[in-house]
C-alpha cells in the first residue's frame, strides 16, 4: 500500500498539480499591497467618522467651556482626514463603500452624547480613542513586519503621528472628567463595541 501511494505522488502528473496550486499563492509584495490597501481604507474611514463625532459635538457644546477644547481635537482630526484623503490616489487605494454611512453615525454618536453632558461626550472621546489607539498600533506592527521601510516610510511616519494624537485625545478626555458621566462604564463599552465593528467593516467593504 506505501509502496503505491508513493508512485502515485510522484507521479509526473501529480507534481505538476501541486507545482499549479503553488502558483497561485499570492507574493508577498502582493500581501503588502493588500495589507497597505486595507490600511489606507480603513484609517480613512475612521478620520471620517471621528470628524463627525467632533462636529457633531460642536454642534452642541461648541458655546460652552469645553467647546475650545473639542474645537481643538476636531482640528487634529480634519488634518488626519485630509492626509489619508490624499493618500487613497497616492496608493490608489480603494475608499470604503460605506463612507456615508460613517458620516452620519459620527455625527450622530457625537451629538448624541453631547445632548447628554459635556462628561458624556467626552467619555465618547475616551472610548473611540482607545480602540483607535489600539487599532493604530496593530497596524504599525503589520506595517514594520510586511511594508517596506523606505518606501512606505511617510505612511508609517504617519500613522504614528496620529496614534499620539489619538492618544492625546484620550488623555484629554480624561482630564475633562469623562469618567464622571452617567453610566461610564456602560456607555463606553457599547461605544468601543461600535468602533470595532466599523472597524471590522470599513476594512473590508
Amino acid at each position: 500500500m506505501s509502496r503505491l501511494l508513493t508512485r502515485v505522488i510522484y507521479r509526473p502528473e501529480t507534481c505538476r498539480y501541486l507545482s499549479t496550486l503553488t502558483s497561485f499563492e499570492k507574493k508577498p509584495e502582493e500581501r503588502t499591497r493588500e495589507l497597505i490597501d486595507r490600511i489606507i481604507r480603513v484609517d480613512q474611514a475612521g478620520e471620517l467618522a471621528a470628524d463627525r463625532i467632533y462636529a457633531g459635538q460642536m454642534a452642541v457644546l461648541g458655546r460652552t467651556d469645553v467647546g475650545p477644547t473639542i474645537q481643538h481635537m476636531w482640528d487634529e482630526e480634519k488634518a488626519h482626514l485630509a492626509k489619508f484623503n490624499e493618500l487613497i490616489p497616492k496608493y490608489k487605494a480603494r475608499p470604503s463603500a460605506l463612507l456615508p454611512l460613517w458620516n452620519v453615525a459620527g455625527y450622530a454618536l457625537g451629538a448624541g452624547t453631547a445632548l447628554l453632558g459635556k462628561e458624556a461626550a467626552m467619555a465618547c472621546t475616551v472610548a473611540v480613542e482607545s480602540v483607535i489607539g489600539e487599532h493604530y498600533n496593530n497596524q504599525l506592527r503589520d506595517l514594520m513586519e510586511h511594508a517596506d521601510q523606505t518606501k512606505d516610510k511617510d505612511l508609517i511616519e504617519t500613522i504614528k503621528k496620529f496614534r499620539d494624537d489619538e492618544n492625546q485625545h484620550h488623555d484629554t478626555g480624561l482630564a475633562n472628567n469623562a469618567e464622571q458621566a452617567p453610566f461610564y462604564r456602560n456607555l463606553t463599552g457599547v461605544i468601543k463595541l461600535g468602533c470595532r465593528l466599523g472597524i471590522y467593516l470599513a476594512e473590508r467593504i
